[in-house]
């Protein structure tokens, strides 16, 4: 049967498999994106771990900035290998198989990991808040359990938003063709596939986004609205400082609400997956002194060991 081989399955009607465009239209030169790409997630895995690793070990960075910034890291890291991996699994084949069920729960933990870095941000930025603002009772409001608080509302939210968009389009019916025009099962490429009026995924995807998008982005600025009004009062001196413990945070969100022209929609989208959980690590490195000399100490604390091991 024809329709078999397209399709994976002897039943026309139904699509066991999708095919993964991903970057192919990018020439015949696999080799060249796959190593950038290759070396980008080296980074973004060393990087991010380093983080979670100095933070959690160096007694000097138990504060809840740095808590915080833990769980960014380690979003960052499993919301890159939720797309990357396969991507790159593709440049060495001729063709980038998933499973349906497999490309859902990509879908749907790309989308949920990326909400999630949303509201981390969202929680970093009452962080600052409360340290700018109210800091003699900063201590008394950012406990550990406000801050456990904080991080399972970002991780409910997070998870809350993309349940109803990738619960409708598992129950669409996808009868071929099954090539996803895509680095990766994104929605509205996988959208496009199904056999079905998809008016109303639409309009679901669009609340749900709208949802993920602007209540970060409100609580965010308003976070930055009342900061600003703070330091406005404050002498040139503490406003300088206060200004430092915000400008990586403030770096951080600049990127990751910046859009994207839809012309080159895949090659920018897998730019910008990457992108972000890239520059987290460089960003707060290079902005915070006290990582930096963390991850000096670290270093130095491993060199001695190397040493003797070789």
């Amino acid at each position: 049967d024809p329709w078999s081989s397209v399709n994976g399955t002897s039943d026309p009607d139904s699509v066991s498999f999708f095919i993964l465009q991903g970057l192919s239209s990018l020439g015949d030169r696999p080799m060249i994106p796959f190593v950038i790409l290759l070396l980008g997630y080296v980074i973004i895995l060393g990087g991010n771990s380093m983080i979670i690793f100095v933070t959690l070990t160096d007694p000097k960075l138990h504060s809840p900035m740095y808590f915080f910034l833990c769980h960014l890291s380690f979003v960052d890291i499993v919301y890159t290998t939720t797309t990357i991996p396969k991507m790159l699994a593709g440049f060495l084949s001729d063709v980038s198989i998933i499973s349906v069920p497999g490309c859902f729960l990509q879908m749907h933990f790309f989308m949920q990991l990326n909400c999630t870095g949303h509201a981390i941000l969202t929680v970093m930025a009452y962080d600052r808040y409360v340290a700018i603002c109210h800091p003699l009772h900063y201590t008394s409001i950012m406990t550990r359990r406000v801050q456990t608080l904080l991080i399972a509302g970002a991780w409910g939210f997070s998870t809350f938003c993309p349940l109803p968009v990738t619960t409708i389009a598992l129950l669409r019916p996808y009868c071929g063709p099954n090539v996803v025009k895509h680095g990766w099962c994104d929605f509205s490429s996988v959208r496009r596939l199904a056999c079905a009026d998809t008016s109303v995924d639409n309009i679901v995807s669009l609340f749900f986004a709208a949802l993920s998008l602007l209540i970060p982005g409100v609580l965010i600025l308003t976070s930055y609205v009342l900061i600003g009004i703070s330091l406005s009062r404050m002498g040139a001196g503490q406003r300088l400082k206060a200004f430092r413990t915000c400008a990586a945070h403030l770096t951080v969100v600049s990127i990751s609400v910046t859009n994207f022209s839809p012309e080159v929609r895949i090659i920018v989208a897998v730019l910008y997956a990457a992108l972000t959980p890239f520059l987290n690590p460089v960003i707060y490195s290079l902005r915070n002194k006290e990582l930096q000399e963390s991850i000096r100490r670290t270093l130095v604390r491993f060199r001695p060991a190397t040493v003797l091991a070789s």
